[in-house]
Parts: C-alpha cells; sequence; structure tokens
C-alpha cells in the first residue's frame, strides 16, 4: 500500500519531466508551446462558454422542476427487476449531461449511505463508467463546428446505458446487494 501511495505522488512529476527531457531531446521549444497551448485553451474557453450556460441551465430546470423526481418514482417497478436502487436513477441520468453535477450528486449519496455502501460503491463504479456525453457534444463538437451529432450521441448514450447496466452487475457481483 505504501508503494503505490508513493507512487501515486511522485507520478505525475515524473512523467512531467520525461516529457520535458523527450522535448529537450528533439529541441523542441517547450515553453513556448505550453504558452501557445495556454492562450489556445484560453480562447476555447471563452468560445464553449454560451454552450456551457444553456446546459447548466436546462439541467437546473429539470431538477428544479420535480421531473427528475416523478421519473424515479415511474421507474421503481424495472429498477427493482435489474436490482438498481432507485437513489440512482439521477446519478444514471446526470451522467452524460454533466460531469460536475453527476459528482456532486455521487458525492451527496454517498454522504448519505457511505462510502462502503452497496449505494456508494454503485454510485463510485456507475461514476468512472460512464461519460458525460452531451457535455462532449455540446462544448466540443460546438467549439469546432461540428454539426451533425445524432450518431455520436446515439453511440455516446449506448455507451452510457452499458455502463450503468455493468455497473450495477459487477458491483452486485463483486459486493452484492
Amino acid at each position: 500500500m505504501a508503494v503505490i501511495t508513493g507512487l501515486s505522488l511522485w507520478l505525475i512529476p515524473i512523467l512531467i519531466v520525461i516529457i520535458l527531457m523527450y522535448g529537450l531531446y528533439k529541441r523542441v521549444p517547450a515553453y513556448e508551446l505550453f504558452v501557445e497551448g495556454g492562450k489556445e485553451g484560453f480562447s476555447l474557453a471563452v468560445s464553449i462558454m454560451p454552450f456551457l450556460v444553456g446546459m447548466l441551465t436546462a439541467i437546473g430546470v429539470f431538477r428544479a422542476s420535480g421531473a427528475m423526481d416523478a421519473l424515479t418514482q415511474a421507474l421503481r417497478p424495472v429498477l427493482s427487476v435489474i436490482g438498481m436502487p432507485p437513489e440512482l436513477v439521477p446519478l444514471a441520468l446526470l451522467r452524460p449531461i454533466s460531469g460536475t453535477g453527476a459528482l456532486g450528486l455521487m458525492a451527496e449519496l454517498i454522504k448519505v449511505h457511505g462510502a462502503d455502501s452497496f449505494i456508494g460503491r454503485l454510485a463510485s463504479v456507475m461514476q468512472g463508467s460512464t461519460d458525460t456525453t452531451f457535455y462532449i457534444v455540446t462544448v466540443y463538437f460546438g467549439a469546432v463546428g461540428i454539426h451533425k451529432i445524432g450518431d455520436s450521441i446515439k453511440v455516446g448514450l449506448l455507451a452510457d446505458a452499458v455502463g450503468v447496466i455493468c455497473s450495477v452487475w459487477i458491483v452486485t457481483w463483486a459486493f452484492g446487494p
């Protein structure tokens, strides 16, 4: 355990040094390229701001309207068949939309149920097994001007659904309900 902790503390600094040494070996102006990348990152952040504000507003309206609670109640019978606690429906639905919102929900679930509970473990695995599909499509595709996004959304949501189902199966198999 101490080896893993030590390795995790030093892994990023060692990786940075290796990259810088390789750049020095290849005679690449690393600092200048780093500054240029920072400029591009800042301009990208400014260009995606309208997409981000729109998405976060939609999430807030959906949750505040009570639609999330109504949907959770409607899905309760189906969820009991597959072994998924209803408390995790908001996380499964919010994760494809917002990573930060899903992280907040996961933290709340862990706070209420405990990190070693079935719900806490399942929330953690689900968070790591799914992605922010709508965020990726909205922000990144919008920033580079891609307009034909239908297939990307379908495949992303399919991957998220598989991630949720596999999370339930694996956590149930490994830890029991």
